[in-house]
């Protein structure tokens, strides 16, 4: 049986004729029996694809192939092209949206004016330097944090990336304009435009985790900083750095710990809830708890 994997990466360079990559991105992993989702735009390329372990090989291999991707990095986890259900090639204005794409300036370097970039032992010393007064920033949306999340870490109040610009204009932050920030994502990517975003707006010590969660677990696993697991956009929901992992998420019924989330059980709803495994099995509480879902739910073995 042949080995697969999923692959993780992003890259902000300045590209002349995003239509065309996305053309020669589909081809490639469309040959290469590829799955996931890639987005491209005008500044650069995100993307996570699965499948066979020698079909990966050759897509890094190819894709860095490009002039413009020539120092691109992969982050390489257990999964494959099952994890996705098919592949996904778009363009877009922003590779992350954070809804302001005239605001993001992108050379050869990467992202303008982002923040400092920090390995996960680089971390380390700040926090020594800094005798742990520094303050983590979650850049992912506030559902991931549920699970998992840098000890205590400021979780914005945020559904998508959009809401990020509300969130830090608000001034709910600005006793932490001249502190330490760390802020932190999945594997970098939303960091790279969040630090330059808060800059802009008069956060003056701003870092990122260089390679985001998944780089500082692989280097730490569950005897660093980070707590819980790590919600992963596909299949897998969740991903874990070791196997006395902390379990940080609870049933939304029942309060049990739990880091599975579901979709509601109510076909119209499918909001992502956090369930235990017998309120996902029971009818009655296999919902996100609206009043209609509970009705819909209960109904189906009624």
């Amino acid at each position: 049986m042949s080995e697969s994997r999923i692959l993780l990466y992003y890259y902000f360079v300045p590209l002349a004729d995003p239509q065309a990559i996305m053309l020669w991105q589909r081809t490639l992993c469309e040959k290469l029996g590829l799955t996931g989702r890639i987005i491209i735009s005008e500044h650069g390329i995100n993307g996570t694809v699965g499948g066979e372990l020698s079909a990966c090989k050759q897509y890094m291999r190819q894709t860095r192939s490009y002039p413009g991707f020539k120092g691109m990095e992969f982050k390489i986890s257990q999964g494959g092209a099952e994890d996705f259900p098919r592949l996904s090639v778009k363009v877009r204005k922003e590779i992350v949206t954070f809804g302001v794409p005239e605001e993001i300036k992108v050379d050869n370097g990467g992202v303008v004016g982002g923040g400092v970039h920090l390995k996960p032992e680089q971390l380390h010393e700040l926090m020594d330097e800094n005798n742990g007064d520094i303050v983590f920033f979650d850049g992912r949306n506030a559902m991931e944090a549920k699970i998992g999340h840098f000890k205590n870490a400021v979780v914005p109040n945020t559904e998508t990336t959009r809401d990020f610009i509300a969130e830090i204009e608000s001034g709910a932050y600005d006793d932490l304009k001249d502190k330490p920030i760390v802020t932190y994502c999945t594997g970098g990517i939303r960091c790279e435009i969040l630090t330059a975003l808060m800059k802009n707006r008069g956060f003056k010590q701003v870092y990122q985790m260089d390679g985001g969660i998944v780089r500082y677990g692989e280097k730490y696993g569950n005897q660093g900083l980070w707590e819980g697991s790590l919600y992963v956009f596909d299949r897998r929901m969740h991903m874990e750095f070791g196997p006395d992992v902390k379990v940080l998420g609870q049933c939304v019924h029942c309060g049990e710990g739990t880091h599975k989330f579901y979709n509601c059980g109510n076909n119209d709803c499918r909001e992502l809830i956090l369930l235990c495994p017998e309120c996902h099995a029971n009818p009655s509480t296999n919902n996100c708890g609206k009043s209609e879902c509970v009705k819909i739910t209960s109904a189906i073995n009624a």
